[in-house]
């Protein structure tokens, strides 16, 4: 109440609170309270993946933020591995406990220390050896969230029961608390030895940040990239020179879906009138800034190519193979370096995610250009056939690696909800209809030196079953609790 006093919080999100557990068996029971909050990392993840610099590191070492730069983008809420940000619905901008750095920086303490009755949270001043809670620290046996994410958290624990900072180890109870609206018994918990001892009581919910916008364009920059992949395998094949299915239709139809790429992104923003802080505030530490260059070079390709097109200088379509060729990998696959950056979400952290981003391209870029083939003259239908059946497999073969190795509890959770919890149908639609029928579709074409309908079919299935996997997997790998 100290803090939402203090900052003017709106109702319904929180900079810190109070989390309740209880543990053991009647009559032999306990009630455990811990306080939930912005951990002040000395590697704060949130900071790197922040592409206007609105959370920073003042002079003291606290990780405050800056309103007027923040576009909303939500990032740091992904990156954040103790669900510590949330969106101002006042400012629409990403807040979070900034440990009241407007009176630390005038000798006070902040707004929840006073107010504590019995002294339970204290301010550690690392640069005093002699600071009372910096000795409490040095001698006892005390505990952080997340350890193993490894951004060196400042919050301390002493005294806290593993299972208040650890929310696998607790579970909701089937029909809610008492004391709080919160989402039902999350299924993502283990159900080994070492998994749930405890229940939860009382907490906040928190809402999943990133949902079928970024789904959507995971597949648009996937069709865009794969279209002039494919495109450049032709040229290099000697096509260079067909001004239609070669030159002019491939980068119309990837301009295309590089603009609702970018819709998609900017209407996905809190702040979309402030998109063009990518540009004038960027942060390089940043792949969502990395990310706009590398689409907006993409672009620039894009227009080369289709003049080379449009004026049939197959030459200047030559000379653009390579440079294309690279823009549109990178434009497929730098959103696994952006993922990588959201170090609360360990699903996104898997070192197959480039691959299988590339290789979605592929199958993307086949799928279209199967469905063109109908539409008009494609020069080699066979080698489009065999990239869309390449990717399709490769596709399979990654996620199939995928859901089946060992990782940490996060990832096993994650990948427990994406293919038996809530999303296991569209994780299966995803799967069959994206990438198993396209296949089987395929081959029997190739087997049979089929017409064009069958790939053309084929190519619509992978399109339409891309979003439905791509969506399971964005929002499977939010559906673990953090806090």
């Amino acid at each position: 109440m100290a803090c939402k006093s203090e900052h003017d919080v709106p109702l319904g999100v929180n900079r810190t609170w109070v989390k309740y557990i209880e543990s053991g068996v009647f009559p032999n029971v306990a009630r455990h309270f811990s306080v939930m909050r912005c951990n002040q990392c000395e590697d704060a993840p949130c900071m790197a993946i922040c592409p206007t610099n609105a959370l920073f590191r003042a002079a003291n070492g606290v990780v405050d933020f800056n309103d007027s730069n923040c576009i909303g983008c939500k990032g740091c809420m992904n990156a954040c591995p103790y669900d510590a940000i949330y969106i101002n619905p006042a400012t629409n901008t990403a807040n979070k406990c900034n440990f009241c750095n407007h009176r630390v920086e005038v000798g006070l303490e902040p707004a929840c220390v006073i107010v504590c009755p019995t002294h339970a949270i204290k301010v550690a001043d690392f640069d005093d050896p002699l600071n009372q809670a910096t000795k409490i620290i040095a001698r006892d046996d005390v505990a952080v969230r997340a350890p193993e994410q490894g951004t060196n958290p400042k919050v301390f624990y002493r005294g806290a029961d593993q299972a208040s900072l650890n929310p696998l180890r607790t579970a909701i109870a089937s029909d809610g608390m008492i004391w709080a609206d919160t989402t039902v018994n999350h299924p993502t918990v283990p159900v080994d030895a070492d998994g749930v001892v405890a229940r939860t009581a009382y907490t906040t919910s928190h809402q999943m940040t990133w949902k079928e916008k970024v789904s959507g364009y995971l597949v648009t920059k996937a069709v865009g990239a794969g279209v002039m992949l494919v495109a450049g395998l032709l040229a290099l094949l000697g096509h260079s020179d067909v001004q239609a299915a070669v030159g002019v239709v491939p980068p119309m139809i990837a301009g295309a879906f590089l603009g609702l790429t970018g819709v998609l992104l900017v209407t996905d923003l809190k702040q979309p009138k402030r998109f063009h802080y990518l540009i004038t505030r960027g942060s390089w530490d940043s792949w969502l800034v990395k990310g706009a260059y590398i689409l907006m070079g993409f672009a620039v390709c894009l227009a080369l190519w289709w003049i080379g097109g449009l004026t049939e200088s197959s030459g200047l379509i030559d000379v653009m193979v390579i440079p294309t060729g690279l823009f549109a990998a990178g434009t497929a696959g730098y959103t696994a370096y952006l993922f990588g950056q959201c170090e609360g979400r360990d699903l996104w952290q898997t070192p197959l995610l480039l691959p299988t981003l590339l290789a979605q391209a592929v199958t993307a870029g086949g799928a279209v250009y199967a469905i063109l083939d109908v539409l008009m003259d494609v020069p080699e239908p066979d080698a489009i056939r065999w990239v869309l059946l390449g990717g399709a497999l490769s596709t399979a073969a990654l996620i199939a690696i995928e859901v089946t190795s060992k990782g940490t509890p996060h990832v096993e959770a994650a990948i427990r909800e994406m293919t038996e919890g809530k999303y296991q149908v569209k994780f299966l639609i995803g799967v069959v209809l994206g990438l198993l029928i396209p296949a089987a579709l395929v081959i029997i074409a190739l087997s049979a030196d089929a017409g064009p309908a069958l790939p053309a079919i084929a190519g619509l299935a992978a399109l339409v079953g891309m979003w439905f996997y791509e969506d399971s997997f964005v929002r499977a790998g939010q559906s673990v609790p953090l806090s």
